[in-house]
């Protein structure tokens, strides 16, 4: 497949409509994508896959243009998906990271994909395992998976990464609020970013608090207690501890063969989501369903069925289909 021996090669120009291909909805697009995939699949699985979380405000897009751009200077290929929200009213997306990324943009050895939710709940699209696989087989080292910044409901992408980057703010009045069973608790590392300025001594009392809070949690993995620590992506400083921090999280899961262990989990999982999915999307267009819609939300809206009786009808007119 050209399109396939292209992006192996490096093609940037490629791996950009390979993406869009493994984006596309439509059906022929979808059938020709997975050919595509079947085909880089021996190829993948040779970078470190990393997801990078925080509230919005946080600096994820600065830090991951410092982050991208001290990779770079070690020799390191990066390749940053970045999920932006889709407005549940017009379906249309901001997609403004690679602007706040400018210089990460530029360089040669970086490449930024910016991708809408187009509703998929949890901080990712529901194509981005997909496109970070078309990324490692374009031979990228490091790829990074910016998620949309919602709060604690983006715990998706720690199901497709090898580590989970967690960032924070300091100063916030609410530095606890976060460990919650949620989002802090899947967290690898902890990152109280912009810790310069007046906040520097703020970062420090919020880092001294969650390293605290973090001991009362019971650890992802026997083979990794979570780290906190700060850092200023406006400044750069903290940036190589992090890297190093990344390193030594790679050196212990591998000797434990933990890496293979939670790549094979990661996999299954996304086998049944796809299957949930694909259920769905089938069970929408199918006329039977599609017929009976607009007759059942309106007696649910004028109150005259429940939302499970009208659930249970569309359920019997799919199952009549089949």
């Amino acid at each position: 497949m050209e399109l396939a021996e292209q992006v192996c090669a490096g093609d940037r120009r490629a791996l950009a409509q390979a993406i869009t291909l493994i984006e596309s909805t439509r059906d022929d697009h979808r059938r020709a994508a997975e050919s595509l995939l079947e085909a880089l699949l021996p190829h993948t699985g040779q970078s470190i896959r990393l997801g990078i979380s925080g509230v919005p405000g946080v600096g994820k897009s600065t830090f991951i243009e410092s982050f991208g751009q001290h990779l770079i200077d070690a020799g390191k290929r990066v390749a940053v998906l970045a999920v932006d929200p889709s407005s549940q009213i017009s379906g249309g997306s901001i997609l403004g990271d690679k602007t706040r990324m400018e210089q990460l943009a530029q360089s040669p050895q970086a490449f930024i994909r910016p991708t809408p939710t187009a509703g998929t709940q949890g901080g990712v699209a529901r194509r981005t395992r997909e496109a970070m696989l078309a990324c490692e087989a374009a031979g990228f080292d490091v790829v990074l998976i910016e998620t949309v910044g919602v709060g604690q409901s983006e715990t998706a992408v720690a199901d497709m990464v090898d580590m989970f980057l967690l960032l924070l703010l300091p100063g916030s009045g609410d530095e606890l609020q976060g460990l919650k069973r949620g989002i802090v608790e899947l967290a690898d590392l902890v990152i109280v970013n912009k810790a310069d300025g007046d906040l520097i001594d703020a970062a420090g009392r919020v880092a001294g608090e969650y390293a605290n809070a973090l001991h009362l949690l019971r650890p992802a993995t026997p083979y990794w207690t979570s780290r906190v620590v700060t850092c200023s992506a406006l400044e750069g400083t903290g940036i190589g501890d992090i890297w190093q921090i990344v390193e030594d999280y790679r050196a212990a899961m591998t000797a434990e063969s933990a890496f293979e262990d939670r790549r094979a989990q990661q996999a299954r999982t996304w086998m049944w989501r796809e299957v949930d999915d694909s259920l769905l999307a089938s069970f929408r267009a199918n006329p039977a369903v599609d017929a009976r819609i607009s007759e059942l939300e309106a007696q649910v809206e004028a109150g005259s069925l429940t939302p499970a009786a009208a659930a249970q009808a569309l359920l019997a007119a799919f199952r009549q289909a089949e």
